[in-house]
């Protein structure tokens, strides 16, 4: 998920009287609730915050990083996984900014995306780029580096690395090699979205970006539609309608759904309704941006019994996919209400016969 440009009309907000008319789409709270405010803690030396897409933040602020950093000492060398903002630049803590100013090197999934971050916040850090497509050839370099001694920062495009985005495996081998990994949190689309969804929040399961084989997604989406908690997904704008296609069929119409794109930009959208609605309502409709799709979760209460053709069909599926007969049986279970001997009596019925032909082949 990118992170949105700032516009390119600057917004100062004076801290000691903040008697200026918010004009930034990054402001959302009222002005007069600040009028009060003779100052904020969170920036004793700072008086005046400039906000523009051309400018750096004051000597103030880097003044700030660099008074925290005296006050508690250097930074142990290793690798940092490091949280940077969803789509307002605001979204960066302090430590964060003191992480990425400190570093020896930032690996970075795009180098001139996060080059931009790195301006705005007057980073002079070097940049190394790291993405799926070259973790493998990055890692004995990285390595290399931290076995020195280096202080080495992982970020993503956006939000923590190593959810839905590089970093996963590079922790790993830090992990088996004794490197120290620090997590220095910050923003993550889905428990923002998850946050103001409305759906339950004592439980739920990250499901992150489907697979693009049919079969593999379908066995995805059965396994969710029978869990309890609530379902979380990623879906790239161009895969909403198949989504919900799908989605819909397996989960059935009436699951309530949420559908948050934009988060925390000047366009920020939260859809809620049934997935059968959201199915209409996107038909036509292509969304821009990054999309946290949740799902209700499964209520015993509220499942189908489905017939004998569209378990048939789902078995069908599953063990031309390449699933064997009992693994077919055991999924097709769980996403039903029947009970697997039931199911497994069909399949026996309809496909022992086929696959004892093909084995004999």
């Amino acid at each position: 998920m990118l992170l949105r440009r700032l516009p390119s009309s600057a917004v100062s907000v004076a801290v000691t009287a903040l008697s200026r008319r918010w004009t930034s789409p990054y402001f959302f709270l009222p002005q007069r609730r600040f009028q009060s405010f003779n100052s904020i803690s969170f920036y004793p030396k700072l008086s005046l915050l400039s906000f523009s897409s051309t400018s750096e933040i004051p000597s103030e602020t880097t003044d700030l990083i660099t008074d925290q950093s005296s006050k508690r000492g250097p930074l142990k060398p290793g690798l940092y996984l490091v949280g940077t903002p969803i789509g307002n630049l605001e979204d960066i803590t302090l430590r964060a900014l003191r992480v990425l100013k400190s570093a020896d090197v930032i690996l970075s999934e795009d180098t001139r995306h996060s080059g931009k971050l790195l301006h705005y916040y007057s980073i002079k850090t070097p940049l190394l780029s790291y993405h799926k497509f070259n973790e493998s050839q990055r890692e004995h370099t990285v390595l290399k580096r931290l076995k020195e001694g280096e202080i080495v920062a992982l970020i993503s495009d956006a939000g923590m690395p190593g959810i839905s985005d590089p970093g996963t495996e590079l922790a790993k081998i830090c992990v088996d090699e004794n490197i120290p990994v620090i997590p220095i949190p910050g923003p993550s689309a889905f428990l923002t979205a998850l946050s103001a969804s409305g759906l339950s929040t004592d439980e739920f399961t990250f499901v992150g970006f489907l697979p693009k084989h049919a079969g593999s997604r379908k066995e995805r989406l059965m396994t969710s539609a029978s869990e309890t908690p609530t379902q979380i997904f990623y879906v790239p704008p161009h895969k909403l309608s198949q989504f919900l296609e799908e989605s819909s069929l397996i989960f059935g119409d009436s699951r309530q759904c949420v559908i948050a794109r934009e988060l925390t930009k000047m366009h920020e959208e939260f859809w809620r309704g049934t997935l059968g609605k959201a199915k209409e309502a996107f038909l036509t409709r292509q969304p821009k941006g990054e999309i946290t799709l949740l799902v209700e979760g499964n209520s015993n209460c509220s499942v189908e019994t489905p017939s004998e053709s569209q378990l048939e069909n789902d078995l069908r599926e599953l063990i031309s996919s390449g699933h064997s007969l009992s693994s077919a049986v055991k999924l097709v279970a769980e996403g039903t209400s029947m009970k697997k001997k039931m199911i497994y009596s069909l399949a026996l019925r309809k496909f022992a016969k086929k696959n004892k032909a093909e084995d004999s082949n």
